[in-house]
């Protein structure tokens, strides 16, 4: 009886995900399928899942890319800011997250505290300051606002990693310093390997909400060249929109999408064992 009970219980959990798995993805569907058709069908077809009769690939192999202002610019744009601040900031959060979960220095806790609590300030408080101590060392519409502040680290991921490596036994530690070894050789050569799931797992995230930042590059950056590619394709919407190109405004933001998936599909394993793990195995 109690397994029946158990397979009904089952049943019901995995409908409710399917269900919540639909419900997500159709938005993604739709959005492909659109930016397929020409602006004629766009406004004069009712909303629709089917593909085209007449799908418009060249909307994806070449009138995407006579946009003005680039679209491949805002992407490489983002690509730069992106991957050099997870970089070096990863880098950095993992050694903080070290000398946090095994080091001994006074002030530890108070310190800890201290960053977590810089966690609680929303962005939109402490917005107008940063961007009056920028603009006066002349770091408005560059990438340093960007970039910088990134490579120092990231509160969210120190705290998730000092916690993981917390659940590394101390006593491996303990025998490489026997062995002659310095903190930094045990973070690169104990530290590191077997934390890799979640320095993996948290540096995909900050990939993701990096790649997908609106509000800062849209505050500090006005050349076109220098645009992410989620404001580039907010300019292109008020250039677009006006001749009522929807399909090629959706092309942009299906391509936009893509490295976000890609990184997602090749790194899911260790978002999954960054959770499923704690330590050593």
């Amino acid at each position: 009886m109690r397994y029946k009970n158990d397979r009904w219980v089952n049943s019901l959990i995995y409908f409710f995900l399917a269900s919540g798995a639909i419900v997500m993805i159709l938005p993604l569907v739709w959005m492909f399928e659109s930016s397929l058709k020409t602006p004629g069908q766009f406004l004069t077809t009712q909303l629709s899942l089917a593909m085209p009769e007449n799908p418009q690939w060249a909307n994806y192999f070449k009138r995407v890319w006579q946009m003005e202002p680039a679209l491949q610019r805002g992407i490489l744009n983002s690509l730069i800011i992106s991957v050099s601040t997870i970089v070096v900031g990863t880098f950095v959060s993992a050694l903080a997250a070290f000398s946090y979960s095994k080091l001994r220095f006074p002030g530890k806790a108070k310190l800890f505290l201290a960053e977590l609590a810089t966690m609680m300030i929303p962005f939109s408080v402490i917005m107008i300051p940063q961007f009056i101590i920028y603009a006066r060392i002349g770091w408005v519409n560059t990438w340093l606002p960007l970039i910088i502040p990134g490579m120092l680290g990231n509160v969210g991921m120190i705290f998730f990693l000092r916690q993981y490596m917390s659940g590394i036994p101390t006593s491996i530690i303990e025998s490489a310093r026997m062995d002659g070894a310095g903190y930094f050789r045990i973070f690169m050569s104990i530290m590191l390997p077997n934390a890799k799931p979640a320095i993996a797992a948290q540096a995909i995230l900050w990939f993701m909400g990096a790649w997908n930042d609106y509000f800062a590059p849209s505050i500090y950056l006005h050349d076109d060249n220098l645009l992410t590619v989620q404001v580039m394709i907010s300019r292109l919407n008020a250039m677009y929109a006006i001749n009522t190109d929807y399909p090629l405004l959706l092309t942009a933001s299906v391509i936009s999408l893509l490295p976000i998936i890609i990184v997602f599909i090749i790194f899911q394993r260790q978002i999954i064992a960054s959770v499923a793990m704690s330590g050593l195995k």
